[in-house]
């Protein structure tokens, strides 16, 4: 529709490309709603007993899977990233594989090569899988690699697939990336790509242990024994879930807040200073992904507000990029979207005046 066309009338039809895609296929029910959070809660538990005091970055990597994204851990060496990741696959079945980043590391080491072999009498090059072949690719330490090896990820984890001289490779389904990364400051790191961390759906700090936590850890744990985890559901089940969450609700006001949202990070909006570039528009889809997985976790049926705001440090905190002065002033980009959820409101206009009067 133009600007100069009158809008929609009732009775008349709406091209499909205007319809929102509220859910694919029929409404969730909260029947499927419970039955999904009830083996989203064994997952959780498990996957607590691998990783002890982390309960909540274990929510956040579960609403990440059920978001079909990928996942970037950033914390020092030693904090148990790798052994969640690990814990991961082994409760739900999946092959995994792991890559460690080195500054050696080529790109085909991660998406394969083609190698010359003999076929039927004559020799040809045949494609070689790589590692990224797998369900859950554990890409430990992703910022020791050079940038262009790093850059050889965009595709599989744009696309779930991988072109090797010409020739299209798609990858296993489901296909998840969980990169650790140590703090950037470290010697001997690389800053990813912009273009790379904006695929990352979630960016996670896993923070120091308390002193609780390591009393645990050293009662259950002992070096070179890794836990036992049990099989919580393979990949069908998962399949089951990730159509469900692909059904929840999203309101349009929350869809505005959502946009709303973004919005506010790029420069020139009133809570933006310091700013000097904001999210993308894949920010807003993975706000919406997000939202939704976390509904179904929470045994619901729609995506609300409370959503968002849990997960929009996450989702924000590495696509956002604050300029120099403001990096001088202590500013962070999460401190910036903590500022961005307390004034940006969740209704784009104020309530009825009489709503507002009410006391309730």
């Amino acid at each position: 529709m133009t600007p100069d066309e009158p809008p929609h009338s009732e009775g008349t039809t709406v091209p499909a490309s205007t319809v929102p895609l509220a859910s694919n296929g029929e409404p969730l029910s909260q029947a499927e709603a419970e039955a999904a959070a009830a083996r989203l809660d064994r997952l959780a538990a498990a996957l607590n007993t691998v990783l002890f005091g982390q309960e909540q970055l274990v929510e956040m990597v579960i609403v990440g899977l059920l978001a079909r994204g990928h996942i970037l851990l950033e914390g020092l060496p030693g904090l148990g990233k790798t052994e969640l990741v690990k814990g991961l696959s082994k409760a739900l079945a999946l092959a995994s594989k792991r890559v460690q980043f080195t500054p050696d590391l080529l790109p085909g080491d991660i998406t394969g090569n083609p190698m010359l072999e003999e076929v039927d009498g004559n020799r040809q090059f045949v494609f070689q899988p790589g590692p990224v072949f797998a369900n859950i690719l554990l890409a430990d330490e992703i910022n020791r690699a050079s940038p262009k090896t790093q850059s050889a990820m965009l595709e599989a984890m744009q696309e779930r697939r991988v072109t090797v001289m010409g020739q299209t490779h798609p990858l296993p389904a489901p296909f998840f990336v969980l990169a650790t990364q140590n703090p950037i400051e470290l010697e001997g790191t690389y800053p990813l790509p912009e273009a790379q961390l904006d695929r990352f759906l979630f960016k996670l700090n896993v923070q120091s242990n308390d002193v609780a936590t390591l009393e645990r850890i050293v009662l259950h744990r002992e070096i070179g024994v890794e836990p036992q985890l049990p099989q919580v559901m393979n990949a069908a089940e998962l399949g089951d879930i990730l159509a469900l969450v692909r059904r929840v609700y999203m309101p349009p006001a929350v869809a505005n807040y959502i946009a709303r949202m973004v919005q506010a990070t790029h420069p020139g909006e009133p809570h933006a200073q310091g700013v000097k570039y904001g999210a993308s528009p894949r920010a807003a889809l993975a706000l919406a992904a997000a939202s939704k997985a976390r509904a179904v976790c929470s045994r619901r049926v729609n995506a609300s507000y409370e959503d968002v705001r849990e997960v929009a440090a996450a989702v924000l905190r590495h696509r956002v990029v604050l300029d120099y002065a403001a990096k001088l002033e202590g500013l962070t980009t999460d401190g910036l979207v903590a500022r961005l959820l307390e004034r940006v409101p969740a209704q784009d206009r104020p309530l009825p005046s009489s709503l507002a009067a009410a006391k309730v």
